[in-house]
């Protein structure tokens, strides 16, 4: 580095570019962050500089393990961890770039190899793992091992059309019990759902904002990312999470897939038998997927699975300037909402929370993040 020290960093196997770089760095804080804040093993899925999915090593229940493509592993804490990650919108995942807060065992190993993925950064790598995973990708698999004890400088450059710039690098930290006063009547947070929105929260740290963030059972359900309105964030994650929910659907579970059909091909025919709006040669693609055409879930089957989906929890990387915003995130199940405040409409945001029966809290700060 152009001050002297080592890298935090180095290649076990493979050559990673620039942007596996931007990937793996922004990937591995998120996830020894939560590894700080809740003690238990953290994934991250990472697709262009953003969290695709990330999640702590909560157990799966079997529908998620399903609706995952999980099955056929004895998952450890870490896999479980990874396979919520990925889960969480796996045609986002595809070609990801991984990073684990713990060191990479067999199970999360087994999980990796199968997953069409970039590389993966951990702070460190059994042999087993070492050995199923160099032989990914033709021995190109890409995998960092990272310094769990390396500490950034306070300040952080950044080069922009030959202009450098500065600031104090972000090290605020999402903790369980470091939120702040309820905004809204109902003040009482559950321990799951702190968890759920230190999750949220970490997430949005190292996403592109604006962004919103639901998450539930440990692991993040729907990010939306980039967007210049945050109405359009909060859609763009509800209507992640609602497929997310919608995947673990009996009917969704049971499709007939043609024998020997890819993992990636699975994703993407589950995708279309949840869309509404596909083209008539998107349909017809779709269709060769399965042995036999299954049979759609109608709008009114679909309403009621998703009224199913409760105890979300949402966060916001700046406040929330409408209510329209709580109208949505309400349609998906949120009933916890972490928010900085701040805006002039704090008040009708908190009045909307209180009519679904949300409880608002402060997050204590911006994480806009660029």
């Amino acid at each position: 580095m152009p001050d002297g020290r080592e890298l935090p960093f180095e290649a076990v196997n493979g050559a990673p570019g620039y942007i596996n770089l931007l990937d793996a760095l922004n990937a591995w804080q998120l996830v020894r962050e939560l590894r700080q804040a809740l003690g238990l093993p953290a994934a991250a899925s990472f697709k262009h500089v953003s969290p695709a999915g990330a999640a702590v090593g909560v157990p799966l229940f079997d529908e998620v393990r399903d609706a995952s493509f999980a099955g056929g592993v004895e998952l450890s804490p870490l896999a479980s961890a990874y396979a919520r990650a990925r889960g969480a919108d796996r045609v986002s995942s595809f070609g990801d770039w991984a990073a684990l807060s713990d060191e990479v065992d067999e199970p999360t190993a087994r999980l990796l190899r199968r997953e069409v993925s970039d590389g993966v950064i951990a702070p460190g790598f059994s042999e087993a793992a070492v050995r199923l995973l160099s032989q990914k990708q033709g021995g190109r698999y890409c995998m960092l091992r990272a310094d769990p004890n390396y500490a950034p400088p306070e300040r952080e450059t950044r080069e922009v059309f030959g202009i450098t710039l500065e600031q104090r690098r972000n090290d605020w930290l999402a903790n369980a019990n470091g939120f702040g006063e309820a905004l809204t009547q109902r003040a009482e947070l559950p321990d799951t759902a702190k968890r759920d929105l230190v999750v949220a929260l970490t997430t949005l740290k190292y996403t592109q904002s604006n962004s919103m963030c639901l998450a539930v059972d440990g692991q993040v359900i729907g990010v939306g990312a980039g967007q210049q309105s945050r109405i359009h964030c909060t859609r763009l994650a509800a209507d992640k999470a609602d497929r997310w929910w919608l995947r673990q659907h009996p009917a969704t579970l049971a499709l007939p897939f043609r024998e020997g059909l890819g993992r990636p091909e699975r994703d993407n025919a589950v995708d279309g038998f949840l869309r509404d709006d596909l083209a008539p040669a998107e349909q017809e693609a779709w269709a060769q997927a399965f042995e036999s055409a299954p049979q759609r879930l109608t709008p009114a089957q679909k309403r009621e699975w998703l009224d199913g989906l409760d105890g979300v929890s949402m966060a916001s990387d700046a406040f929330i300037p409408f209510r329209d915003n709580i109208d949505r995130a309400a349609m998906s199940g949120v009933r916890y909402i972490a928010q900085p405040g701040g805006s002039v409409r704090d008040q009708e945001v908190a009045a909307a929370c209180d009519h679904y029966g949300i409880v608002m809290v402060a997050s204590g700060a911006r994480l806009f993040h660029h």
